[in-house]
């Protein structure tokens, strides 16, 4: 069995994403201690100098709290932040214009949530329906398991996996298990609307760039699929 063992991030990438689809089960940590330095409440985007993130400021006395129990601090004006800055940044990509109405009403939906954690599995929800993407594995949130272990090693063999991944660059902010497996993982690269290619941004540049031909990259996923470096 592989195991993919993940924080419930902001919005996924291209390598979480490919994670995803080559797990049979996902464990997302929403009871470990939420860090600046992790992607739940960041997302990055393609700028004309290269990447920027979108943030989502949460409650100051929150900061040492587990994921799940996180507050978005809704006195910063963060909604009118992201979607200017979608605008200033993507106006220009092919489906911007089709997506951004939906992708709007979304965001600034966000004002109706407490919980960090509720938001980004809404808007998660939301980009996987756009990009027509199912993810067959099963989830399963530590907050939710009875034998639910911080150690990596343990998660994995109480869950009887053979192997395990983790996320990408994530060393600062997400235990590292001594048994974890490297995925064989090669980035696709596609057509940014700016010159270069900056890879690890969020899927929201994939679906403003390509919208419903976004498969055409999704599909080299699989052909790359996620792999024990042994």
């Amino acid at each position: 069995m592989k195991l993919a063992i993940l924080q419930p991030v902001l919005v996924p990438d291209l390598h979480d994403l490919a994670l995803m689809l080559a797990s049979d089960t996902i464990v997302y940590q929403d009871t470990e201690p939420w860090s600046r330095k992790g992607r739940t409440h960041r997302a990055m985007i393609r700028t004309p100098d290269g990447t920027d993130y979108l943030n989502i400021p949460v409650m100051t006395r929150d900061r040492k709290k587990p994921i799940r129990d996180v507050r978005i601090d809704h006195s910063e004006k963060w909604v009118e932040n992201w979607l200017r800055s979608l605008e200033f940044n993507y106006r220009n990509s092919v489906y911007y214009d089709f997506y951004e109405p939906e992708i709007r009403a979304d965001i600034e939906s966000g004002h109706q949530f407490e919980l960090l954690l509720d938001f980004s599995l809404f808007l998660r929800r939301r980009i996987f329906q756009f990009l027509e993407i199912e993810i067959p594995a099963k989830i399963l949130y530590s907050g939710s398991m009875e034998k639910y272990s911080s150690d990596p090693d343990q998660l994995a063999a109480s869950l009887g996996a053979d192997v395990y991944y983790q996320e990408h660059d994530a060393r600062h902010y997400q235990r590292q298990g001594e048994n974890r497996s490297e995925p064989a993982f090669k980035h696709p690269e596609y057509r940014q609307h700016f010159e270069g290619f900056e890879p690890y941004c969020c899927l929201l540049d994939l679906l403003f760039q390509y919208g419903p031909e976004s498969f055409r990259v999704i599909s080299h996923l699989s052909r790359h699929r996620a792999q024990g470096a042994g």
